[in-house]
Protein backbone atom coordinates (compact mmCIF):
# COMPACT_ATOMS: atom_id res chain seq x y z
CA UNK A 1 0.00 0.00 0.00
CA UNK A 2 1.63 2.63 -1.41
CA UNK A 3 -0.74 5.83 -1.42
CA UNK A 4 -0.90 9.80 -1.60
CA UNK A 5 -3.16 11.48 0.12
CA UNK A 6 -4.86 14.46 -1.52
CA UNK A 7 -7.50 17.08 -0.65
CA UNK A 8 -8.18 20.53 1.01
CA UNK A 9 -6.97 21.76 4.61
CA UNK A 10 -10.26 20.79 6.57
CA UNK A 11 -11.23 18.00 4.46
CA UNK A 12 -10.29 15.43 7.26
CA UNK A 13 -7.26 13.70 5.69
CA UNK A 14 -5.74 13.91 9.04
CA UNK A 15 -8.37 11.38 10.65
CA UNK A 16 -8.40 9.06 8.26
CA UNK A 17 -4.90 8.49 7.90
CA UNK A 18 -4.97 7.59 11.52
CA UNK A 19 -7.89 5.49 10.53
CA UNK A 20 -5.70 3.41 7.79
CA UNK A 21 -2.58 2.89 9.89
CA UNK A 22 -4.70 1.30 12.79
CA UNK A 23 -6.05 -1.27 10.54
CA UNK A 24 -3.10 -1.80 7.84
CA UNK A 25 -0.25 -0.98 9.97
CA UNK A 26 1.62 1.12 7.55
CA UNK A 27 2.92 4.53 8.61
CA UNK A 28 2.27 8.28 7.94
CA UNK A 29 4.98 10.00 6.57
CA UNK A 30 4.29 13.92 7.00
CA UNK A 31 6.59 16.39 5.51
CA UNK A 32 6.02 18.61 8.87
CA UNK A 33 6.96 15.76 11.56
CA UNK A 34 9.58 14.80 9.33
CA UNK A 35 11.44 18.45 9.49
CA UNK A 36 10.63 18.56 12.97
CA UNK A 37 12.13 15.63 13.84
CA UNK A 38 15.12 16.47 11.65
CA UNK A 39 15.79 19.29 13.31
CA UNK A 40 15.55 18.32 16.54
CA UNK A 41 18.00 15.41 15.71
CA UNK A 42 19.89 17.72 14.26
CA UNK A 43 20.72 15.90 11.37
CA UNK A 44 22.63 16.95 8.45
CA UNK A 45 19.54 17.77 6.43
CA UNK A 46 17.75 18.99 9.60
CA UNK A 47 20.48 21.53 9.97
CA UNK A 48 20.15 22.50 6.19
CA UNK A 49 16.63 22.70 6.72
CA UNK A 50 16.91 24.75 10.15
CA UNK A 51 19.30 27.23 8.23
CA UNK A 52 16.12 28.09 5.66
CA UNK A 53 13.29 28.41 7.79
CA UNK A 54 15.87 31.07 10.37
CA UNK A 55 16.48 32.86 6.93
CA UNK A 56 13.10 32.92 6.54
CA UNK A 57 13.39 30.77 3.45
CA UNK A 58 10.92 27.95 2.27
CA UNK A 59 12.94 24.71 2.83
CA UNK A 60 13.86 23.16 -0.65
CA UNK A 61 12.30 20.37 -2.36
CA UNK A 62 15.88 18.51 -2.53
CA UNK A 63 15.84 18.31 0.90
CA UNK A 64 12.22 17.45 1.88
CA UNK A 65 12.68 14.72 -0.66
CA UNK A 66 15.64 13.87 0.56
CA UNK A 67 14.37 13.48 4.14
CA UNK A 68 11.11 11.15 2.93
CA UNK A 69 14.11 9.13 1.08
CA UNK A 70 15.75 8.59 4.24
CA UNK A 71 12.11 7.27 5.98
CA UNK A 72 11.61 4.79 3.15
CA UNK A 73 14.81 3.04 3.89
CA UNK A 74 13.02 1.87 7.27
CA UNK A 75 12.10 -1.13 7.55
CA UNK A 76 8.19 -0.22 8.81
CA UNK A 77 7.57 0.79 5.30
CA UNK A 78 8.37 -2.44 3.47
CA UNK A 79 4.66 -3.36 3.83
CA UNK A 80 3.88 0.22 2.05
CA UNK A 81 3.43 3.83 3.64
CA UNK A 82 0.23 7.16 3.09
CA UNK A 83 1.74 10.56 2.48
CA UNK A 84 0.30 13.41 3.82
CA UNK A 85 1.39 17.07 3.32
CA UNK A 86 3.38 16.13 -0.11
CA UNK A 87 3.80 16.69 -3.00
CA UNK A 88 1.88 19.91 -3.00
CA UNK A 89 2.43 21.05 -6.90
CA UNK A 90 3.25 19.65 -10.15
CA UNK A 91 7.45 20.26 -9.90
CA UNK A 92 6.92 18.23 -6.28
CA UNK A 93 4.72 15.40 -7.64
CA UNK A 94 7.14 14.62 -10.70
CA UNK A 95 10.23 14.67 -8.81
CA UNK A 96 8.49 12.54 -6.28
CA UNK A 97 7.43 9.96 -8.98
CA UNK A 98 11.53 10.01 -10.01
CA UNK A 99 12.43 9.09 -6.54
CA UNK A 100 9.90 6.32 -5.68
CA UNK A 101 10.75 4.40 -8.93
CA UNK A 102 14.63 4.37 -8.48
CA UNK A 103 13.60 3.04 -4.93
CA UNK A 104 11.21 0.39 -6.64
CA UNK A 105 8.52 1.42 -4.47
CA UNK A 106 5.99 3.69 -7.57
CA UNK A 107 2.82 4.85 -6.28
CA UNK A 108 -0.34 2.75 -6.39
CA UNK A 109 -2.98 5.04 -5.69
CA UNK A 110 -3.97 9.12 -5.37
CA UNK A 111 -6.40 9.15 -2.93
CA UNK A 112 -8.91 12.28 -3.11
CA UNK A 113 -10.74 13.07 -0.24
CA UNK A 114 -13.27 15.55 -1.46
CA UNK A 115 -15.29 18.10 0.29
CA UNK A 116 -17.37 21.07 -1.08
CA UNK A 117 -15.83 24.57 -0.39
CA UNK A 118 -19.14 25.92 1.92
CA UNK A 119 -18.51 22.57 4.66
CA UNK A 120 -14.91 22.95 4.55
CA UNK A 121 -15.44 27.28 5.55
CA UNK A 122 -18.07 25.43 8.07
CA UNK A 123 -15.65 22.81 9.19
CA UNK A 124 -12.48 25.32 9.31
CA UNK A 125 -14.29 28.25 10.98
CA UNK A 126 -15.94 26.24 13.68
CA UNK A 127 -13.19 24.41 15.09
CA UNK A 128 -12.25 24.46 19.13
CA UNK A 129 -9.96 22.80 20.83
CA UNK A 130 -9.84 22.28 24.83
CA UNK A 131 -6.62 23.85 26.61
CA UNK A 132 -6.58 21.11 28.83
CA UNK A 133 -7.07 17.31 26.92
CA UNK A 134 -6.67 18.24 23.21
CA UNK A 135 -10.09 17.37 22.24
CA UNK A 136 -11.78 18.72 19.30
CA UNK A 137 -15.14 20.05 18.93
CA UNK A 138 -16.81 21.86 16.06
CA UNK A 139 -19.89 24.43 16.72
CA UNK A 140 -21.99 23.71 13.90
CA UNK A 141 -21.02 19.87 13.71
CA UNK A 142 -20.08 18.67 16.46
CA UNK A 143 -20.47 21.06 18.94
CA UNK A 144 -19.54 20.91 23.38
CA UNK A 145 -22.77 20.39 25.71
CA UNK A 146 -21.68 23.69 27.35
CA UNK A 147 -20.77 26.88 24.91
CA UNK A 148 -16.78 27.17 25.69
CA UNK A 149 -16.33 24.12 27.81
CA UNK A 150 -15.43 20.88 27.78
CA UNK A 151 -17.39 17.18 27.98
CA UNK A 152 -14.45 15.25 28.79
CA UNK A 153 -12.26 17.67 31.51
CA UNK A 154 -14.57 21.21 31.58
CA UNK A 155 -11.06 22.67 29.97
CA UNK A 156 -11.87 26.08 28.20
CA UNK A 157 -12.63 25.80 24.66
CA UNK A 158 -10.42 27.48 22.43
CA UNK A 159 -10.56 29.30 19.09
CA UNK A 160 -7.51 29.32 16.63
CA UNK A 161 -6.53 33.00 15.62
CA UNK A 162 -6.24 31.91 11.84
CA UNK A 163 -9.37 29.88 11.62
CA UNK A 164 -11.22 33.04 10.41
CA UNK A 165 -13.05 33.24 6.81
CA UNK A 166 -9.90 35.45 5.55
CA UNK A 167 -7.24 33.40 6.43
CA UNK A 168 -9.14 30.28 5.50
CA UNK A 169 -10.17 31.63 1.84
CA UNK A 170 -6.34 32.50 1.50
CA UNK A 171 -5.32 29.03 2.17
CA UNK A 172 -8.17 27.11 0.15
CA UNK A 173 -6.95 29.32 -2.62
CA UNK A 174 -3.38 28.38 -2.67
CA UNK A 175 -4.82 24.93 -2.45
CA UNK A 176 -6.83 25.44 -5.54
CA UNK A 177 -3.79 26.94 -7.51
CA UNK A 178 -1.16 24.79 -6.58
CA UNK A 179 -2.33 21.38 -5.68
CA UNK A 180 -5.39 21.31 -7.16
CA UNK A 181 -3.93 20.40 -10.58
CA UNK A 182 -2.14 17.46 -8.65
CA UNK A 183 -5.53 15.94 -9.18
CA UNK A 184 -5.62 15.69 -12.98
CA UNK A 185 -2.02 14.63 -13.06
CA UNK A 186 -3.05 11.40 -11.12
CA UNK A 187 -6.06 11.19 -13.05
CA UNK A 188 -3.59 11.09 -16.31
CA UNK A 189 -1.78 8.27 -14.92
CA UNK A 190 -5.04 6.26 -13.54
CA UNK A 191 -4.02 6.18 -9.83
CA UNK A 192 -6.85 8.75 -8.91
CA UNK A 193 -9.38 7.66 -6.69
CA UNK A 194 -12.31 9.67 -5.13
CA UNK A 195 -13.92 9.57 -1.73
CA UNK A 196 -16.90 11.99 -0.59
CA UNK A 197 -15.51 13.44 2.83
CA UNK A 198 -19.39 14.27 4.15
CA UNK A 199 -20.85 12.52 6.70
CA UNK A 200 -19.88 10.41 9.47
CA UNK A 201 -16.46 9.21 9.85
CA UNK A 202 -17.08 5.54 10.01
CA UNK A 203 -19.15 5.89 6.78
CA UNK A 204 -15.88 7.80 5.42
CA UNK A 205 -13.58 5.55 6.12
CA UNK A 206 -15.84 2.28 4.62
CA UNK A 207 -15.52 4.02 1.31
CA UNK A 208 -11.76 4.27 1.92
CA UNK A 209 -11.59 0.65 2.28
CA UNK A 210 -13.55 0.15 -0.71
CA UNK A 211 -11.30 2.03 -2.50
CA UNK A 212 -7.90 0.31 -1.19
CA UNK A 213 -9.55 -3.33 -1.79
CA UNK A 214 -9.83 -2.86 -5.10
CA UNK A 215 -6.29 -1.08 -5.72
CA UNK A 216 -3.63 -2.50 -8.43
CA UNK A 217 -1.10 -4.49 -6.66
CA UNK A 218 1.55 -2.96 -8.69
CA UNK A 219 2.42 0.97 -8.99
CA UNK A 220 1.55 0.86 -12.84
CA UNK A 221 -1.46 3.01 -13.97
CA UNK A 222 -4.33 0.14 -15.25
CA UNK A 223 -4.38 0.10 -18.39
CA UNK A 224 -7.17 -0.03 -20.86
CA UNK A 225 -8.12 -3.18 -22.92
CA UNK A 226 -8.49 -2.49 -26.49
CA UNK A 227 -11.39 -3.23 -28.35
CA UNK A 228 -11.40 -6.77 -30.10
CA UNK A 229 -11.46 -6.57 -34.27
CA UNK A 230 -14.67 -7.52 -35.59
CA UNK A 231 -13.91 -10.50 -37.19
CA UNK A 232 -16.18 -10.80 -40.88
CA UNK A 233 -17.55 -14.42 -41.75
CA UNK A 234 -16.19 -16.39 -44.96
CA UNK A 235 -20.12 -16.35 -46.63
CA UNK A 236 -19.48 -12.75 -46.26
CA UNK A 237 -16.00 -12.20 -47.71
CA UNK A 238 -17.42 -14.53 -50.49
CA UNK A 239 -20.46 -12.31 -50.91
CA UNK A 240 -17.65 -9.27 -51.00
CA UNK A 241 -15.57 -11.19 -53.83
CA UNK A 242 -18.60 -12.21 -55.75
CA UNK A 243 -19.70 -8.55 -56.19
CA UNK A 244 -16.57 -6.52 -57.35
CA UNK A 245 -17.21 -2.99 -56.85
CA UNK A 246 -16.05 0.04 -59.10
CA UNK A 247 -13.97 3.14 -57.87
CA UNK A 248 -16.54 5.24 -58.23
CA UNK A 249 -18.93 2.99 -55.90
CA UNK A 250 -15.82 2.06 -53.40
CA UNK A 251 -14.84 6.27 -52.51
CA UNK A 252 -19.11 6.45 -52.13
CA UNK A 253 -19.19 3.72 -49.64
CA UNK A 254 -16.04 4.83 -48.09
CA UNK A 255 -17.87 8.71 -47.29
CA UNK A 256 -21.25 6.83 -46.56
CA UNK A 257 -18.94 5.09 -43.94
CA UNK A 258 -17.15 7.84 -42.52
CA UNK A 259 -20.54 10.06 -41.90
CA UNK A 260 -21.77 7.48 -40.11
CA UNK A 261 -18.73 7.20 -38.03
CA UNK A 262 -19.17 11.11 -37.94
CA UNK A 263 -22.95 10.73 -36.70
CA UNK A 264 -22.10 8.07 -34.60
CA UNK A 265 -19.36 10.04 -32.91
CA UNK A 266 -21.48 13.05 -32.59
CA UNK A 267 -24.51 10.93 -31.23
CA UNK A 268 -21.83 9.81 -28.68
CA UNK A 269 -20.50 13.41 -28.02
CA UNK A 270 -24.37 14.36 -27.05
CA UNK A 271 -25.00 11.53 -24.99
CA UNK A 272 -21.59 11.89 -23.13
CA UNK A 273 -22.45 15.36 -22.48
CA UNK A 274 -26.17 14.46 -21.47
CA UNK A 275 -24.81 11.95 -18.96
CA UNK A 276 -22.63 14.61 -17.39
CA UNK A 277 -24.95 17.04 -17.73
CA UNK A 278 -26.89 14.46 -15.30
CA UNK A 279 -24.52 13.91 -13.26
CA UNK A 280 -23.52 17.49 -12.34
CA UNK A 281 -27.02 17.99 -11.83
CA UNK A 282 -27.12 14.98 -9.63
CA UNK A 283 -23.77 16.08 -7.78
CA UNK A 284 -25.59 19.73 -7.75
CA UNK A 285 -28.61 18.24 -5.94
CA UNK A 286 -26.94 15.78 -3.69
CA UNK A 287 -24.41 18.80 -2.42
CA UNK A 288 -27.67 21.05 -1.78
CA UNK A 289 -29.39 18.04 -0.01
CA UNK A 290 -26.12 17.88 2.23
CA UNK A 291 -26.21 21.76 2.93
CA UNK A 292 -29.48 21.34 3.63
CA UNK A 293 -29.08 18.27 6.21
CA UNK A 294 -25.84 20.60 7.89
CA UNK A 295 -28.17 23.30 7.98
CA UNK A 296 -30.98 21.59 9.61
CA UNK A 297 -28.29 20.22 12.19
CA UNK A 298 -26.79 23.12 12.68
CA UNK A 299 -30.21 24.45 13.79
CA UNK A 300 -30.87 21.94 16.22
CA UNK A 301 -27.77 21.88 17.69
CA UNK A 302 -27.96 25.73 17.95
CA UNK A 303 -31.49 25.00 19.52
CA UNK A 304 -30.29 22.66 21.72
CA UNK A 305 -27.40 25.07 23.00
CA UNK A 306 -29.72 27.84 23.55
CA UNK A 307 -31.73 25.34 25.66
CA UNK A 308 -29.04 24.07 26.96
CA UNK A 309 -27.75 27.62 27.93
CA UNK A 310 -31.21 28.73 29.55
CA UNK A 311 -31.48 25.72 31.92
CA UNK A 312 -27.37 26.71 32.66
CA UNK A 313 -28.50 30.59 33.22
CA UNK A 314 -31.26 29.30 35.52
CA UNK A 315 -29.49 26.81 37.56
CA UNK A 316 -26.62 29.91 37.78
CA UNK A 317 -29.67 32.71 39.10
CA UNK A 318 -30.84 29.58 41.30
CA UNK A 319 -27.35 29.13 42.72
CA UNK A 320 -26.86 33.09 43.47
CA UNK A 321 -30.20 33.26 44.80
CA UNK A 322 -29.27 30.42 47.33
CA UNK A 323 -25.80 31.97 48.00
CA UNK A 324 -28.05 35.17 48.52
CA UNK A 325 -30.08 33.80 50.79
CA UNK A 326 -27.41 31.91 53.13
CA UNK A 327 -25.15 34.78 52.79
CA UNK A 328 -28.14 37.32 54.44
CA UNK A 329 -28.75 34.09 56.82
CA UNK A 330 -25.37 33.87 57.94
CA UNK A 331 -25.30 37.75 58.24
CA UNK A 332 -28.65 38.07 60.26
CA UNK A 333 -26.91 35.14 62.82
CA UNK A 334 -23.56 37.08 62.98
CA UNK A 335 -25.58 40.16 64.25
CA UNK A 336 -27.59 38.54 66.45
CA UNK A 337 -24.46 36.68 67.86
CA UNK A 338 -22.62 40.30 68.13
CA UNK A 339 -25.98 41.80 69.85
CA UNK A 340 -25.96 39.06 72.28
CA UNK A 341 -22.40 39.47 72.99
CA UNK A 342 -22.41 42.82 73.24
CA UNK A 343 -25.57 42.66 75.40
CA UNK A 344 -23.59 39.70 77.81
CA UNK A 345 -20.24 42.32 78.22
CA UNK A 346 -22.76 45.15 79.41
CA UNK A 347 -24.37 42.92 81.93
CA UNK A 348 -20.90 41.66 83.18
CA UNK A 349 -19.95 45.23 83.12
CA UNK A 350 -23.06 46.13 85.46
CA UNK A 351 -22.16 43.56 87.82
CA UNK A 352 -18.44 44.04 88.22
CA UNK A 353 -19.31 47.90 88.73
CA UNK A 354 -22.26 46.66 91.42
CA UNK A 355 -19.30 44.61 93.13
CA UNK A 356 -17.18 47.17 92.58
CA UNK A 357 -19.41 49.69 94.55
CA UNK A 358 -20.43 47.30 97.51
CA UNK A 359 -16.50 46.64 97.85
CA UNK A 360 -16.07 50.79 98.09
CA UNK A 361 -19.11 51.00 100.15
CA UNK A 362 -17.55 48.20 102.69
CA UNK A 363 -14.12 49.61 102.58
CA UNK A 364 -15.48 53.39 103.49
CA UNK A 365 -17.84 51.64 106.46
CA UNK A 366 -14.44 49.78 107.78
CA UNK A 367 -12.52 53.10 107.33
CA UNK A 368 -15.11 54.74 109.60
CA UNK A 369 -15.53 52.44 112.23
CA UNK A 370 -11.99 52.55 112.19
CA UNK A 371 -11.69 55.99 112.58
CA UNK A 372 -14.52 55.89 115.44
CA UNK A 373 -12.18 53.36 117.26
CA UNK A 374 -9.08 55.39 117.23
CA UNK A 375 -11.35 58.60 118.61
CA UNK A 376 -12.69 56.60 121.12
CA UNK A 377 -9.41 55.15 121.94
CA UNK A 378 -7.92 59.00 121.88
CA UNK A 379 -10.45 60.11 124.71
CA UNK A 380 -10.22 57.14 126.39
CA UNK A 381 -6.32 57.71 126.96
CA UNK A 382 -7.51 61.69 127.44
CA UNK A 383 -9.57 60.45 130.37
CA UNK A 384 -6.83 58.63 132.12
CA UNK A 385 -4.64 61.16 131.39
CA UNK A 386 -6.55 63.98 133.32
CA UNK A 387 -7.33 61.44 136.36
CA UNK A 388 -3.78 60.84 136.80
CA UNK A 389 -3.13 64.44 137.31
CA UNK A 390 -5.58 64.82 139.21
Amino acid sequence: MRIVLLGAPGSGKGTQAKLMIEKYGVPQISTGDLLRAAVADQTSLGMQAKAAMDAGQLVSDDIVLGMIRERLSESDTDDGFILDGFPRNMAQAEALDAMLNSLGKPLQLGLLIDVDFDVLMQRLTGRRTCESCGQMYNIYSSPPKLDGQCDKCGGTLHHRSDDNEETIGSRLRVYENQTSPLISYYRNQGKLRKVQGVGEIGDIFTAVNKVLADMPSGGEAPVAEKPAAAVSSPAVKEKKESKPKTAKKKKASKKKSTKKKAKKKVSKKKTTKKKSKKKVAKKATKRKATKKKAKKKAKKKATKRKATKKKAKKKATKRKATKKKATKRKATKKKATKRKATKKKATKRKATKKKAKKKATKRKATKKKATKRKATKKKATKRKATKRKR
